[in-house]
């Protein structure tokens, strides 16, 4: 596992952090790297980390690096996105965020890395969230994702997560769902949580080895910590 990236993009955020309050890194440590439902880390953890900026117009850019597991059909052993966008509210209640990403996969070049744009709006506790990618994993084929989100408030720092995911078009086999259910709690300057994640069975579609972009049901528990603290 390299994991040089990862700890470049951390090592980036602390220092940028503490120069500049637009600046943040969030540094992650999880059980499996899930996205969308599917295991891109062979069910093994990750480590993950962003580095961040924005300023009060609503615009923003980032980076964010994770390890990753392909298995044999690929080299790839880490996952660099770069993504900016631009994030508002109409009132109290109403908010939106739309942007582009870019996938990179290392060393794997441009065999594998895709682009793909979104929008959200988020009422309340509520997030409604729609991502296209015209080119899914460099195949020529597109593909959509649709998802909704929550993270309810419970008493004592607690909070349930729910979210709920539908992944379409021409680049699936067949259309997928995915979703999970979890609790979060706030640990001084850590955000604990665990989740339980499970969906549509992909693995005979995707013809995957064991345990490779597997979308079995799984416990998926994470740490993260946002720099800098105090804010």
């Amino acid at each position: 596992m390299k994991i040089a990236p990862v700890l470049a993009v951390v090592a980036l955020g602390a220092a940028a952090s503490v120069a500049q309050a637009e600046v943040s890194s969030t540094i992650t440590l999880t059980s499996d790297y899930d996205f969308r439902g599917l295991t891109q880390t062979a069910r093994d953890p990750a480590l993950q980390a962003s580095l961040d900026w924005a300023n009060d117009s609503g615009m923003y850019v980032g980076a964010w690096a994770s390890n990753v597991d392909f298995g044999k059909g690929t080299d790839a052993d880490v996952e660099v996105d770069l993504y900016a966008g631009f994030r508002g509210s109409f009132n109290d209640d109403l908010s939106f965020d739309v942007g582009a990403i870019q996938y990179a996969y290392q060393p794997n070049g441009d065999k594998v890395d895709f682009a793909e744009a979104y929008g959200s709006l988020t009422y309340k506790a509520v997030t409604a969230k729609y991502s296209y990618a015209w080119d899914y994993g460099n195949t020529g084929s597109a593909a959509s994702y649709f998802e909704l989100n929550s993270a309810v408030p419970l008493p004592n720092d607690f909070s349930l997560t729910l979210h709920g995911g539908y992944s379409s078009g021409e680049y699936w086999t067949e259309n997928y769902l995915d979703y999970s259910i979890g609790v979060a709690k706030s640990v001084g300057n850590f955000a604990v949580s665990l989740k339980w994640v499970d969906g549509s069975d992909l693995q005979s579609a995707q013809k995957a080895p064991a345990d490779v972009f597997t979308s079995d049901a799984k416990l998926v528990f994470s740490v993260a910590t946002t720099l800098p603290w105090g804010k």
